[in-house]
């Protein structure tokens, strides 16, 4: 029997995320622009900003062994009070403690919730729509993700600059609060699994099963996430290292005018996130999983134009729309794809390990980033004057990663005998 999508407890998951995220990316976006305003310091803001990513990358795979093994819904609850809280903590002891300790002390916690709590929102997908729905629902979760981080740090900085930084501490807290109170009220089927010793022991068995079934279980999906970790690292990262780096440096702006041309650059990217969102939920029936590889392709290609434009160019502004306007088209193919992946290891794996395999590939991801971030920041130094180059240099790796992309995900689909 088709179930429909929209169901009460879906609705309840959705409408959680939409306030959950939104609130999220406006703290994200308000504690590390108060450091910054308040010190001046470039180096401390990165720095921090590098600590905070830390715990991400750590307790994604202890969420997604989590997720497997304890109600889904409980989890979103109590990780929503729990971040409500650390706000509350930080509004309470600003004034009174060492700032930036508490400043990085605190953003490593909320980046540290944010991992831990991701894997159980897509983990509960599957418990909640039937399989025709996967790619549908995975549409509209990304759409809300994309959506909030273009809107919560426009609003987040409007009521910052207006009245400062605790308003905006009491929206986001009262955001939480209210996303934990609606996730009360889901119900996500859930079956108790088994324990196997000490929850170390259990820790350590529930991520070597998971990693088992991507690398011999589900060959392919393991394939598709070092595909993932490849293009993070010489496609994404160099996205957001090159955008601040060429916009605000290379292309000879002056400093307001740079800074306010950035924001824009950064809004295209989130827009793109969201068209790609949407785009996958209304052609979710047409993009069949192996062709994801023509989507990479894609991304790759809109690299190109970057690097002729830098060659053939001296003016700022032409210069500036077709990195704006390429980085746009790069995000609407990348969250597109994000999409179609999702739901297709949605669809490969069990239920009882569904929470463990996305939370070790978000894992894998993003230990890419960080050192794909570092790589073009050394790159954009040594290459000044030909920053063209590091372009072209990643659109070519990207290429070559994404040529081999098309093929893995046709392998896949012969292995399988069927076109998704």
């Amino acid at each position: 029997m088709h179930q429909k999508l929209f169901s009460k407890d879906f609705t309840f998951v959705v409408i959680g995320q939409i306030i959950s995220l939104f609130g999220n990316a406006t703290i994200r976006f308000a504690l590390p622009l108060y450091l910054l305003n308040l010190t001046g310091s470039s180096a401390l803001y990165g720095t921090v900003t590098a600590c905070a990513f830390i715990p991400a990358i750590l307790l994604s795979p202890i969420g997604g062994i989590v997720a497997d093994r304890v109600n889904k819904r409980n989890i979103m609850v109590i990780l929503d009070f729990f971040t409500a809280a650390v706000i509350l903590a930080f509004s309470l002891l600003m004034n009174e403690v060492n700032l930036i300790l508490l400043l990085t002390v605190t953003l490593m916690l909320l980046y540290g919730i944010a991992g831990a709590y991701q894997p159980s929102v897509q983990a509960s997908i599957p418990a909640l729509t039937n399989q025709d729905n996967f790619m549908a629902a995975n549409s509209i979760i990304n759409t809300i993700s994309s959506f909030a981080s273009l809107i919560g740090p426009v609003l987040g900085g409007i009521l910052y600059s207006a009245y400062g930084l605790k308003p905006v501490l009491w929206v986001c807290m009262v955001c939480f609060i209210m996303s934990a109170v609606m996730e009360i009220f889901i119900k996500i089927p859930f079956q108790k699994q088994a324990s196997g010793g000490n929850i170390f022991k259990t820790a350590r068995t529930d991520f070597t099963e998971s990693l088992l079934f991507i690398r011999k279980g589900k060959p392919f999906i393991g394939k598709a996430v070092l595909v993932i970790c490849g293009i993070n690292l010489f496609l994404a990262a160099m996205i957001i290292v090159a955008l601040p780096y060429l916009v605000t440096e290379v292309l000879h702006f002056d400093a307001s005018q740079a800074n306010r041309l950035y924001g824009f650059a950064e809004g295209a990217l989130a827009a793109g996130g969201l068209a790609g969102g949407i785009g996958a939920g209304v052609f979710a029936n047409k993009l069949a999983i192996y062709k994801s590889g023509n989507l990479i392709i894609a991304c790759a290609v809109c690299v190109f134009p970057i690097s002729v434009s830098l060659i053939l160019f001296s003016s700022p502004i032409i210069n500036y729309i077709v990195i704006t306007v390429c980085c746009f088209a790069i995000m609407v193919c990348s969250t597109i794809f994000t999409v179609q992946m999702l739901s297709f290891i949605q669809t490969e794996t069990p239920q009882n390990l569904i929470g463990k395999v996305i939370a070790v590939i978000l894992t894998v991801s993003m230990c890419a980033q960080p050192l794909g971030n570092a790589f073009y920041g050394i790159l954009f130094e040594i290459c000044k004057g030909f920053e063209y180059a590091v372009v072209l240099f990643s659109g070519v790796v990207s290429l070559m990663i994404a040529i081999r992309t098309k093929n893995i995900f046709n392998c896949a689909v012969v292995v399988h005998g069927r076109t998704q």
